[in-house]
């Protein structure tokens, strides 16, 4: 496996003290991170809310329901295929010209772009042309999503005192289930005021909405100062202007593209697991089961709820031991939950189905909190913005398309759950082996870095 031209230890140099850390700076990073990071996964994940209520049968024509749920789940899909697009431009970018100024271009990206998918026209008005339009606005959406990720997470692991990064990066990862609960809440909500006059224009509402959730976004990012590793790493750079610097994800591929797929596979479950959790369980549920819209979106909510609470409290365990061995102990506990979550589900039983998301997104989620620390501990300062966002991103073009994958073989199989189920411990257990391997490579890296500290010191 290709390693970095160096470990931690470069890290270390990458970070010379051009200024004292200021605990109110890091709140406030912190706190950017973490609202503007919910209000784009609100808007990223009402698509995957509203992709088999609202467009598979109002953007997609044919007699066919099951053919049109898939069409819906490719679209949510087109998402993921831009996400590495966006990664590679905010990298590059936020890697170059800091991370702040990039979250400010991704969060006025998505607001704008959800809330023009408030405003097509449907398949009835505008033929082809409205899943084309839909697809556009998506692809947008992923562009941003792909360059937000990374960029928060180091907006507030950077920021953070060094003994409670792992509890940083959570508060960070929690602004998913946070984006979860609002548009769950706020799509259950309309569902629940418009009855059946929600297909036939209030569906809109929720995307309109986002306009507004943007400029809260901006207000509160405009407040953030750029990341103390950032500028000490803009400082070690302008002490050293000779040095000929690649381009980030060149440098990536040339120096450490072991750790690049490592890092995807870490971080694969945390996507694809999620997705066929909430975006195809919603179809499995309502389509499949034959239960109501609101049984499944309240159970999601209850388990966005549980996921925030075990965040918390992973990111605590974290920093009193370390992130890679939380990541690691949560894709075991994953993999051990993913049988029965079906099985809970397949009852039809509302309260049965809650546990299954609480088991589900709550309690599978622990390794989802510490694993954006755990991946900025793979990687140097100088390319970590580009490596990160790379690793989350790759991992979801997979992601995008697991709900499609499962539709499928859930129609492959005679419609039993046997299939998403194995689909969902496969995606479990591929997560778990390159943690392993990736905590490894951390652990090397400390005991080098240990070893060239000491080595300094005895030859001063």
């Amino acid at each position: 496996m290709s390693q970095p031209a160096g470990g931690p230890t470069d890290h270390i140099q990458d970070r010379p003290a051009v200024r004292e850390h200021d605990p109110r700076r890091a709140r406030r990073a912190l706190v950017g991170a973490y609202v503007g990071t919910s209000l784009e996964w609100y808007d990223f994940f009402l698509f995957g809310t509203t992709s088999s209520i609202v467009f598979a049968p109002l953007f997609f024509g044919g007699d066919d329901p099951a053919l049109r749920v898939i069409q819906s789940f490719l679209l949510f899909g087109v998402g993921f295929i831009a996400r590495p697009i966006g990664a590679l431009l905010a990298g590059h970018f936020g890697d170059r010209i800091g991370r702040r100024s990039i979250l400010m271009i991704t969060i006025v990206a998505m607001g704008v772009s959800s809330a023009l998918i408030g405003v097509l026209p449907t398949f009835t008005t505008a033929g082809i042309v409205a899943p084309v339009l839909l697809a556009l606005m998506r692809f947008v959406q992923g562009m941003a999503a792909g360059g937000e990720w990374g960029g928060a997470t180091l907006l507030a692991v950077e920021n953070a005192p060094e003994n409670k990064r792992g509890f940083y990066g959570a508060v960070v990862q929690m602004g998913s289930p946070t984006g979860t609960i609002l548009s769950s809440l706020i799509v259950a909500a309309v569902v629940a005021v418009s009855g059946e006059s929600f297909l036939e224009g209030a569906w809109r509402i929720p995307y309109l909405i986002s306009i507004l959730l943007v400029v809260v976004g901006v207000w509160i990012r405009l407040r953030v100062d750029e990341t103390d590793d950032y500028v000490a790493a803009q400082a070690a750079r302008a002490a050293a202007p000779e040095v000929h610097e690649e381009p980030p994800v060149i440098e990536i591929l040339r120096t450490v593209p072991g750790r690049l797929l490592l890092g995807v596979g870490t971080y694969l479950f945390g996507n694809a697991g999620f997705f066929v959790l909430t975006t195809f369980m919603i179809s499995y549920v309502t389509q499949q089961l034959g239960l109501p819209s609101t049984v499944i979106l309240t159970a999601i909510t209850w388990g966005a709820v549980a996921e925030i609470v075990t965040m918390a409290v992973a990111g605590k365990v974290a920093d009193r031991t370390s992130p890679s061995i939380v990541v690691v102990v949560g894709y075991a506990v994953a993999a051990v939950l993913a049988v029965p979550i079906f099985l809970l589900v397949d009852t039809r039983d509302a309260a049965l189905i809650t546990v299954a998301m609480v088991l589900g997104i709550g309690f599978a989620s622990i390794p989802y909190a510490p694993v954006g620390t755990m991946l900025t501990q793979l990687f140097p300062v100088k390319v970590r913005y580009s490596a990160i966002a790379l690793c989350a991103n790759i991992a979801g073009v997979v992601a995008g398309f697991m709900p499609a994958l499962a539709a499928w073989i859930l129609d492959r199989t005679g419609g039993t759950s046997t299939g998403p189920m194995m689909l969902l411990l496969a995606l479990a257990l591929i997560s778990l082996v390159s943690s392993v391997l990736a905590r490894r490579v951390i652990r090397r890296d400390e005991e080098q870095d240990v070893d060239q500290i000491s080595g300094d010191l005895l030859n001063r």
